[in-house]
């Protein structure tokens, strides 16, 4: 038995209005979908700013140490500058071990500006890195930005065709039909029409009453389900010819 007119039409619009949310929807979702691509390159960048800052770190550490040093030379070569003018054995032997205590603190200090220049080079390096990884994740977001604009383009377009082709159909259902689908297809997620299958409705998957079921297969009129309200219509099984 075919469709009721009314009823094949709202099952034509659902699949229409279907594939207008499924192209709304991808539309709607590139923004977040470029967003989303965008957190590695974020980290990449975050991660180079703080190599940046361990790197400054050990420039200023190594700046202070390279004063440090130079007021520790000064003080080496003014506690010598003091050997000639002392007067006893003992007042000698005390500002040669003050002098040797000093240049023990120097060597100990110059170690420091290694260590600090090691760091630095160390710092140099990994900034390198880290802007190779910025430079390889902004070139595959800039890709994969491409490639959705490329699917929204195409998206747009057709949604906008399938709005043209849509509002020529709908006006083929009589307004009452039209607007009891429009309020289901609102509050029920997009969806206001469904298949009735083995006693089950399509859009709840609850139950349908034996003799509702009856009238729903014979696609005469328009029946809806009990439980969520979605018109329902029944789909024939093909018939399979014998086997010769």
């Amino acid at each position: 038995m075919g469709l009721n007119p009314q009823l094949k039409l709202l099952v034509e619009l659902q699949q229409m209005d279907s594939q207008i949310i499924e192209r709304a929807y991808l539309v709607k979702q590139i923004p977040f979908k470029i967003e989303s691509a965008m957190s590695p390159l974020k980290q990449a960048k975050a991660a180079v700013e703080e190599k940046k800052r361990a790197y400054e770190a050990a420039v200023k550490r190594k700046r202070e140490l390279d004063a440090e040093l130079e007021d520790m030379g000064q003080k080496i070569t003014k506690l010598k500058a003091q050997t000639s003018g002392v007067k006893t054995n003992k007042e000698y032997h005390a500002l040669l071990k003050e002098i040797e205590t000093a240049e023990a603190a120097r060597f100990a200090h110059e170690d420091s500006i290694l260590s600090a220049m090691e760091q630095i080079e160390s710092s140099e390096k990994e900034i390198k890195t880290e802007e190779k990884k910025v430079k390889e994740e902004d070139a595959r977001v800039e890709a994969f930005r491409q490639d959705l604009e490329k699917q929204k383009e195409a998206a747009s377009l057709e949604l906008k065709e399938l709005k043209v082709k849509r509002a020529a159909f709908a006006s083929k259902i009589a307004q009452d039909v039209y607007e009891l689908y429009m309020s289901l297809l609102k509050d029920l997620g997009g969806v206001a029409v469904a298949e009735a299958k083995g006693e089950v409705c399509g859009g709840c998957h609850m139950n349908i009453m034996p003799q509702l079921y009856v009238h729903i297969k014979q696609n005469s009129e328009i029946h809806q389900c009990p439980q969520c309200r979605r018109i329902l219509f029944y789909k024939e099984e093909p018939v399979e010819e014998p086997a010769k």
